[in-house]
């Protein structure tokens, strides 16, 4: 019996250097790590498929048939050897090349002659099973192929059929004499995740298949169970034990459900019993400002509105005040689709803590939006005499002086500003609220600098309440899990007068059509943003298109017309960027050229189109986000995606979607089913601050939430899981792999 901690290199077949290659590719190097790889489908291995029966749809397939002939093919097709054998296996003829290599004569056969296998390029072994043929291709490990297979006999081939020319093959099928395979044991048998350097590294499936087996007869019974008796009985569980075993080689169906029930449960109880304790011990231990007034600010503020707030807004506002008023720290993510009215949400916010004698700051990602909400808000606060000023990277020390002078002494009552807040120099009188926009732009270590500016009031320190804000609609299932332990609202609710922007998807091919429609829009007076995709992995080539695009923008819409033509991309300094985007939301100029730096919070009502150039290379919430930048104000609008010639199953998948509906949410939910959890953001992975083993948030919803239900009801009934019944889930808690930082204290 062996230790869960033992090296995987003594595992038979492994040794130092395979052992160096599979955690260097799949991160495992112990034999308790190695069993938590589980196969992420399975293939029947008990049914031996008909060549006659063979359909190209089948993801793999098993076959038992016998070798009819085995070519060894070089350069150009030439025929270095075959063999070729009768029903009954016998040898019926053998081809031999004679060639000269350096002007030495090369014979090439069983017969003691050497096959110089460096100028094979491919070996193809035909055979029959009796109602059909099917060939058998091999690229890599010809050598050990041919000493196989060039014998003769029967075989079991089992690998994904291809068709080519009306003929079926299968290339690198894994080969297995009859009484050693799996479908003489029958059952099902898992696929691994692998790699082509593990595949190089003879790490095969079957090879990874073995070295399972070997590493759960070494350790399972040293494997302890995770969770306490009682919800493995309340629950209908099988063991963890069990739950090992089947994962990996399957009794049968119904077995193999219940280990990936088991596992798939354990994973999302454990992620969200850590979320849930988390939230629990700071709802108890954190101190908040208590903010029980409204103030006079706030009152002249909402009197003051050109129009009414919608009742999600209204609602939200409310569920703020009472954290504010409670005594205990405010940690609430505000969901809210673009243009459903956020931004007043937080003024009102911060108005009530202007209403008790504190600060507030808001954080935004970047300076154009920082400056825009900056320009927005000191509009809503012209009625109530409140300072509020702007603080970025780019505020000169002159200007900067005046602004850290007014936050210390409390002159200052709401600075808006960028990462330049989080400074040691901006010091705060007494910061009651901390308002964070497009929150996962921002780092968990930047976001505790600012949790920590909070006042120290007779030696305690005081966490300003958190209000995070999101225009990318989160899955349910996503906010559970990577906000599990804010309290959530959502405005559901879009203002009234908003017209839905009308989206089509149109080729490269209808270009002057589209510059046409635009020229109506701009006559009628109104502007066209054009959206070009950055990559971060794909810059240089990226920059390259927006400048081109720019160029070709510009030659149909030239000057001397009265066009006239802005351009925005990250590359440009920030002082550049504010005089183009100034001179669009001004209306100085027809058309903005830009990258996805105007993704996020850009506001110009006057827009009614917006051109997305390669759409198909954007995520959905990223579409979507950009399509929230128009339809701002009372006119018709307009969202045009532009596809390129090569556009994917999947990406046309997403366009259609983006022209079938509107509704944020419905789009997140489908965005993670399409590119999964961690890259809802858009091209770039944003990833996620927790790995997942074996359940899918896209797939197991409904498991997750029975998960955060079970932790919930477990912690109602021990708090800080004191009860020696719950000794085991603080063991497994302790693990790196539940250790998730805290997303909502933001500490």
């Amino acid at each position: 019996m062996t230790d869960l901690e033992s090296s995987i290199q003594f595992l038979p077949g492994v040794g130092p250097k395979r052992a160096e290659l599979i955690a260097r590719e799949l991160g495992v190097g112990t034999l308790g790590e190695l069993i938590r790889i589980y196969p992420f489908r399975y293939v029947d291995r008990s049914r031996i498929t008909p060549i006659a029966a063979i359909d190209s749809c089948a993801a793999a397939i098993q076959i038992r048939a016998r070798v009819v002939r085995a070519t060894l093919y070089g350069q150009g097709s030439a025929v270095i050897a075959r063999n070729e054998f009768s029903p009954d296996g016998s040898l019926v003829s053998r081809t031999l090349a004679r060639e000269t290599v350096n002007g030495v004569p090369r014979q090439q056969g069983p017969d003691g002659a050497v096959i110089k296998f460096n100028l094979v390029k491919r070996l193809a072994v035909l055979v029959d099973d009796g109602s059909g043929r099917i060939e058998m291709v091999f690229f890599k490990g010809i050598k050990w192929s041919w000493t196989q297979l060039s014998g003769g006999g029967e075989f079991v081939f089992f690998g994904k059929p291809q068709q080519f020319n009306g003929n079926y093959s299968i290339v690198h099928p894994e080969v297995d004499r009859p009484q050693g395979t799996a479908a003489a044991a029958g059952g099902l048998t898992g696929v691994y995740p692998s790699t082509e350097k593990l595949k190089t590294g003879g790490v095969t499936g079957k090879v990874m298949c073995r070295l399972q087996a070997a590493a759960l007869e070494a350790c399972l019974p040293l494997v302890r169970e995770s969770l306490p008796q009682y919800l493995i009985d309340s629950l209908g569980l099988c063991s963890l034990q069990s739950a090992l075993r089947n994962i990996h080689f399957p009794k049968d169906a119904r077995s193999l459900e219940m280990a990936q029930y088991r596992l798939k449960f354990e994973e999302l109880f454990f992620l969200q019993l850590s979320l849930l304790k988390a939230k629990y011990i700071r709802s108890r231990s954190e101190c908040g400002i208590a903010m029980p007034l409204v103030g006079d600010a706030f009152r002249k503020c909402y009197d003051a509105l050109p129009y009414k707030l919608t009742g999600a807004q209204q609602r939200v506002v409310k569920e703020m005040f009472a954290d504010m008023k409670s005594g205990r720290q405010m940690n609430r993510l505000l969901q809210g689709d673009v243009g459903s009215g956020k931004t007043m949400v937080a003024v009102l916010c911060c108005l009530i803590a202007h209403g008790n004698g504190c600060q507030s700051c808001i954080m935004a990602p970047t300076e154009v939006l920082a400056r825009q909400h900056f320009d927005n808000i000191s509009r809503y606060l012209a009625p109530t005499g409140v300072k509020c000023a702007l603080l970025m990277g780019s505020t000169t020390a002159k200007e900067r002086r005046p602004i850290h002078e007014g936050l210390a002494d409390g002159s200052i009552s709401i600075v808006v500003g960028t990462h330049a807040l989080l400074e040691d120099p901006v010091v705060f009188k007494r910061l009651g609220l901390a308002v964070i926009d497009e929150q996962h732009r921002f780092g968990v270590d930047q976001r505790s600098r600012l949790w920590r500016k909070g006042p120290v009031l007779n030696g305690v320190q005081y966490a300003p309440h958190v209000l995070v804000m999101t225009a990318t609609p989160i899955p349910r299932t996503l906010a559970m899990t990577l906000y599990g332990d804010l309290d959530v609202s959502v405005i559901d609710e879009m203002p009234p007068g908003r017209k839905p922007v009308q989206t089509m998807c149109i080729g490269q091919n209808r270009k002057k059509a589209l510059y046409n429609f635009m020229k109506k829009e701009i006559a009628a007076g109104h502007q066209v943003f054009v959206v070009f995709p950055m990559i971060f992995d794909n810059e240089k080539v990226d920059m390259q298109n927006l400048e081109r695009g720019y160029d070709e923008i510009c030659d149909a819409f030239p000057l001397k017309d009265g066009y006239k033509v802005a351009i925005v991309h990250g590359k440009q300094s920030a002082e550049e960027k504010q005089f183009n985007m100034s001179a669009f939301a001004a209306g100085r100029a027809n058309i903005l050229v830009a990258t996805t730096v105007i993704e996020v919070g850009v506001d110009v009502p006057n827009a009614s189109v917006m051109v997305i150039e390669s759409a198909q290379r954007f995520g959905l919430s990223q579409l979507h986000q950009l399509r929230g930048r128009v339809g701002r104000g009372s006119d018709a609008a307009y969202c045009i995606l532009v596809k390129d010639v090569k556009t994917g199953k999947d990406a046309q998948e997403r366009l259609d979607l983006m022209c079938s509906t509107e509704n944020g949410f419905e789009i997140a939910e489908a965005d993670m089913k399409l590119r999964g959890p961690g890259d809802l953001e858009g091209t770039q992975q944003s990833g996620l601050p927790f790995e997942l083993s074996i359940a899918s948030l896209s797939k197991d919803g409904r498991l997750l939430e029975q998960a955060r239900e079970v932790a919930s009801k477990v912690l109602d009934a021990d708090p800080a899981l004191e009860q020696p019944r719950n000794a085991v889930l603080v063991r497994e808690l302790r693990k790196d792999k539940y250790n998730i930082k805290d997303y909502s204290k933001i500490s």
